[in-house]
């Protein structure tokens, strides 16, 4: 067994123990895709397939992105992928990577991952993200009504945090049944200095799509830790990182 700097780690029991407490945990982003001369069908029995077995390798999450539009993309309904997920596990975490919230109304969302958190009470996670995850013209056709864009965003995020969250909510929102009080573990997608810096003033997680944006890893995970505000959802900077891996 090696160190990343290729020095040797003892195989004693104790150094044992310290390495395993410093492991990162790991968890997959899946797109449910559909390959040359498959299904859509097929594509989601795969990533049913895929859940139960990094399940049974100890990963920590499992998320499904938003994408709409896409022949290769079987992804367009997250929470209902999600609530299969959820179902054909037992100790995974499922959640969304991500709902791009300026396709939905805020309270639509709470709803439905209120919904969820209820059925699996501790293993939702509610990633979001402000970008469409499609073309223009499918754009128009999820959002109905020329208003409903991304920059709403920020206040978006911030109207559905409040139906989720215990308590009476704000007076001038309605309420979210099921939404008030069964709470996902919530999370800012980003691949900008936007996203990191929102996600800090939110006092948010922050996961930064590395995939997209490499160079600009250090600077938004430095921007996001510079803004972090705690909030009453996080004391704490969170961060998480996707990479593509082969």
């Amino acid at each position: 067994m090696k160190r990343r700097d290729g020095e040797p780690v003892e195989t004693s029991q104790q150094s044992s123990r310290s390495v395993a407490q410093d492991v990162i945990p790991l968890s997959v982003l899946d797109l449910a895709t559909v390959a040359t001369g498959s299904t859509p069908a097929q594509a989601l029995r795969e990533t049913v397939e895929v859940s139960a077995e990094v399940e049974r390798l100890g990963y920590h999450r499992l998320w499904v992105a938003e994408h709409h539009g896409m022949p290769a993309v079987a992804s367009s309904a997250p929470a209902v992928l999600i609530a299969h997920l959820a179902n054909t596990t037992t100790t995974l975490r499922v959640g969304s990577g991500g709902v791009m919230l300026p396709n939905h109304a805020p309270l639509v969302v709470a709803e439905q991952f209120g919904t969820l958190e209820a059925l699996h009470p501790g293993r939702i996670d509610l990633g979001l993200g402000r970008a469409p995850g499609t073309d223009q013209v499918t754009v128009r056709a999820l959002r109905r009504t020329p208003d409903m864009h991304a920059d709403t965003f920020p206040d978006d995020v911030v109207e559905l945090i409040n139906y989720l969250l215990p308590g009476e909510g704000l007076p001038s929102h309605p309420s979210a049944n099921p939404g008030r009080g069964y709470l996902p573990e919530v999370w800012l997608l980003g691949s900008s200095l936007f996203s990191a810096q929102l996600a800090g003033l939110l006092g948010l997680p922050f996961s930064f799509a590395y995939h997209f944006a490499p160079k600009l890893l250090d600077a938004a995970l430095t921007t996001y830790r510079s803004n972090f505000r705690p909030s009453v959802l996080h004391t704490e900077p969170r961060v998480m990182v996707a990479v593509s891996v082969l």
